[in-house]
Formats: C-alpha cells, structure tokens, sequence
C-alpha cells in the first residue's frame, strides 16, 4: 500500500487492536462451549473494562443466559446496559427478548421474529443469535425457524469465513426436532462435519458428533468420536462429560466415575459449572462426590435445584427431617414445572422413614398412609429416579446404612486400615473388596452392607458383590433385601462364568426357597430344585427339596 509510515503504523495498530479485539471475543466464546463459564464471563468484562460497547455488555449477558442454570437477572442487567451504549443494538433487544423466552413468556417468540426482520438481514450475528435463543429455549416447535434463521446466518457470512460455532448450532437445531428422522440426523451430521475444517478446536465438533451418534444409539461410533474428541483437546471438559454418559449407559460406573473427576478438573471453578458436577456424581450414584461438590457451592447458586439435590443426600444418610425440609424449600422456590413425581415419591419414603420411629400408633398409620399415597403418585408416573419398593423395604428393615451406623459395631486394625485406603481413593475396587470381607470376618454387617453397596455401584455388572449383599443382609436380618440381592446376583451371573460359580449359585438359590417356603411354595420348589441340580452334593438343598415334595 502506498502510505506514510504514520498511516502505516495507524493501520497496523488498528489491525492488531481489531485482532486483538476479535481473538478475544472468540477466547470468550471457546470458554463457554468448553463449560469454563467463570472464564468467559472474565473474558467478556474485561473486554468491556476496554471498551463499554453494546456489543461487548450483550456477550457479558449471553454468558449468563446460556450457562447451565441461566441467571436471568445478570444478563438482564447487561443486555439493559448495552441498550444504554445504543438504543438501537438488535443483539441487545434479542437478549432481553431471549430473557422472555427463557421465563416462559411465549410472546417473545414474535419479539424475535420482529427483530430479525427490522434487521433486514443485514448481520450475520445477529440470525446466528435469534437462532441460538429459539435452539436453548424455544423448544422442538420452533427448531424449523432456528434452522432457517442459522441457514441465513451461515449465507451472510460467507465472504467473511463462517464460524465453526454457527455450523454446530445448526446441527444442535436439526437435532432439537426431536425425532428419528434419518434425513434429520443426516442434516445434523452435514453441519457437523461443515464445522471440523474451520474449528479451532475440534474437540468441540467431536463431542457433538459423538452424542449424535448415542442419539441414534450407534454406541461403537459415539465412542469412537468422544475418544477422537480427547485426543484432540484432552483439557475439553465436555468430552468428558459424554465419555460419562457414555459408561454410565453401559453401567461402567467406576469409569463414569473418572470421566466426572476429569471433567471437574478441566471445567471451571464457577459456581452453576460445579452444582452440575454434583448433578453428574448423583446420577452417577457417587453420592460421596455429589456431597463434596454440593457443599463446595450451595451457598453461591441461587438455583432451588440444590434444595432437592442435598434432599436426596440427606435422604440417603437417613436424615429424614433434614431430607424433608430440603425438599419442601426446594417445592417452595421452584416453579411448579420443575416439581415432578419422583419428589412426592421421595417425601412418600420420608414418611415412611419417620413411621419407623413413631411410637403412636395412630400417627404411625397415618404417615405410612401418606407414605403409600405418595409412592404410588411416583409409581404410576413410572419415576424411576429410585427403586421405590427397595426403598421402602430397606426403611422397614431398619432404614439406610450410613458410615456413622458402621463406625458403632465391631472394627479391627485392618478395617481401619482399609478405611483409609478407601476413602484415599473411593473407586479402588481391590481395597473396597478387601474391607467388605474384614467386615464379614469381623461379622460388622453394616459394614458389609455399606461397603458390598458401594462396590456395586462401581461395577454393577459384577455379580460376586450381589452375592455377599445378600449374604450380608442375610446375615443381619434383613431376608427381604437378601433375596433381592440374591435375585440380582443370579441375574449378574453370565453363562461363561456358570461354571465357576455352581455352588455360590446353589446357596442363592436355596437361600431364597428357605427365605420363601412359608409363603410362595411353587417358587420355593422350583429354586430348590435348581439348586440341587446345580450342586447334588450341598446337602440343606436336598433336604429342603425332599421336605417341599413330601
């Protein structure tokens, strides 16, 4: 160019300071997208600190609008201050429009749509940003509009190079259509693949193909794009997070496991980010890291979903009265579509809880009628969030084991030993299997109990830890939980491994027809039987086969 070096040096600095401006933001948006959300808010304010657009103060509210839990009042707040800088910012109108929507207030619908027309077409981000509030708020019903709104976006930003992120958003919409659709996935799979060669980070593009393909339920090829996505970025902490929704499908708890400790680690210290973790543990049935995360933030989020996660907690530490309160503040806070039929289930098994150690008799038929009442509400809904009748025979037989319950019987050096090891690493199997027989040796059978449960959590595919459940259950008093467990060891059992465990079968299933012979005769008969033929030598299953066939 033919310029003076002060027009040169001008261009040059206006070059990088747009670069700078322009790596920045992108910096912001690959944060949230890799679930860094404390990050990108800190990118974001910073940029503002530098230059108090309307622009800038919509990506600050964005941030808070598209986190796990939306905080609707911050990124009102930022849209309201961007309308301040231009009254005329579309981006900032559609924030607030999106506030709307994402309230409930279905009438913003149209607000976006009047917005995108005024515009004329003539920004790219701003189609790109109607699209994405229709894609997170406004449901399967408005996934045509998403897509048309982010087909435009992606026309109008050609000449400029199209962003990755405006691709997979597409491909997030078609996918929002909800339905089994070949065509649709394959369009899904289209704007995918039109992201890879212009991501920055492919890790991103990889992660949502990997859960398209769990969508389709073609695990091999989930897998195979989620391991892609690691290898890609080991640090996206959304990889992760599939790779544990992955194992959780095929009940590989202890790697599930792993898979949220990685993606604690890689994602961010804010506050919404942490309450999902602890989300992630529970769903996980790791309530000890479900706690640890909870408590690490309950007092930072305002969302009413930690009453009903910490109810849940408290509920499994036999805390019925902390377990209630949490729960109705939780009923309380929350709008009535976030309160569903598992929570009356929940409160049904509270009741139940507190029957047990009501001494009036009139009282104590009362809470187990409300019991009974709301069970059945989380029943008939097919709420699955516990096993409901499990539930309620573990309460009758005494209530949940908790490690205080343990800590009171018998221990020995190596129990203490192995504590230690455990609670170094929760997901050691070897030292988890180890304290479940020093408990038996020690005939501690709530700590049996306790410890046989946490191993099945962590290989719930492994039979042997269904076996010792329900011999220690068995052993403490407890045949109702015994049979069940015994019932899940001789379904865990596969038939390569028949042979190695004829005789551990014969007792489970002699078990069962001793625990069942006063009340269910044929069933009895017939697990008497199999465990005869199963070892002709265990000579209680003879008798009891002779005496049930007199």
């Amino acid at each position: 160019m033919n310029l003076s070096k002060k027009a040169a040096l001008g261009v040059a600095a206006v070059f990088f300071s747009n670069f700078a401006v322009a790596q920045t933001l992108q910096d912001g948006i690959a944060n949230a997208d890799s679930h860094k959300y404390a990050k990108a808010k800190e990118v974001f304010t910073e940029m503002i600190a530098k230059a108090p657009t309307a622009e800038n103060y919509f990506y600050l509210g964005n941030a808070y609008l598209t986190q796990f839990e939306p905080n609707f009042e911050m990124a009102q707040e930022n849209f309201n201050k961007g309308l301040a800088a231009d009254k005329k910012s579309y981006l900032n109108k559609l924030g607030l429009a999106s506030v709307k929507l994402g309230k409930g207030d279905k009438s913003a619908i149209s607000e976006i749509g009047q917005i995108v027309k005024d515009s004329r077409d003539k920004d790219a981000e701003v189609l790109y940003r109607a699209a994405q509030a229709l894609t997170i708020f406004g449901g399967p019903q408005n996934a045509d509009v998403a897509i048309d709104y982010l087909n435009r976006a992606v026309d109008k930003s050609q000449k400029g190079g199209t962003p990755a992120y405006y691709y997979y958003t597409l491909g997030d919409a078609y996918r929002l259509k909800l339905t089994n659709s070949p065509q649709v996935a394959g369009s899904a799979m289209t704007a995918y693949d039109k992201a890879l060669p212009v991501a920055k980070n492919k890790a991103s593009v990889y992660t949502r193909i990997g859960t398209l393909w769990m969508q389709a339920q073609q695990w091999q090829k989930a897998k195979e794009s989620i391991d892609r996505a690691i290898v890609a970025d080991p640090s996206y902490a959304p990889a992760y997070k599939a790779k544990a929704a992955y194992d959780i499908k095929y009940q590989q708890n202890a790697l599930a496991t792993q898979d949220l400790m990685n993606y604690a680690q890689y994602a961010d210290e804010d506050p919404d980010t942490q309450l999902e973790i602890s989300k992630l543990f529970f769903t996980n049935e790791d309530y000890a890291n479900s706690k640890l995360y909870l408590d690490k933030v309950f007092d930072k989020v305002k969302d009413p979903i930690k009453f009903k996660l910490r109810a849940y907690l408290l509920y499994a530490d036999a805390d019925y009265a902390g377990a209630k309160n949490s729960l109705e503040q939780f009923m309380s806070q929350a709008g009535p579509t976030r309160v569903q039929a598992g929570d009356q289930g929940l409160l049904g098994l509270i009741s139940a809880g507190v029957a047990e150690k009501e001494t009036d008799a009139t009282k104590k038929a009362a809470l187990m009628q409300d019991a009974q009442q709301k069970i059945a509400i989380a029943k008939a809904a097919k709420d699955d969030t516990l096993n409901w009748d499990e539930e309620l025979i573990k309460i009758k037989s005494g209530g949940g084991i908790n490690q205080a319950v343990v800590d009171q019987g018998v221990t020995s050096p190596e129990i203490q030993a192995l504590k230690k090891a455990v609670a170094d690493n929760p997901q050691d199997t070897d030292a988890l299997y180890k304290l479940g027989n020093a408990y038996q040796e020690a005939k501690n059978w709530n700590g049996a109990i306790l410890t046989w449960q946490k191993m099945s959590g962590l290989l719930p595919d492994w039979a042997p830890a269904y076996y010792s459940l329900g011999y220690a259950y068995q052993q403490a008093g407890n045949n109702e939980l015994a049979m069940m467990s015994y019932e899940k060891y001789i379904s865990k059992v596969k038939p390569e491994e028949l042979e190695a465990n004829k005789k551990t079968l014969s007792y489970a299933y002699f078990a069962i027809a001793y625990l069942v012979k006063g009340k269910e005769v044929v069933k009895a008969k017939e697990y008497v039987a199999k465990s005869v033929q199963l070892d002709p030598t265990y000579q209680d299953a003879v008798k009891l086969n002779a005496e049930l066939n007199k």
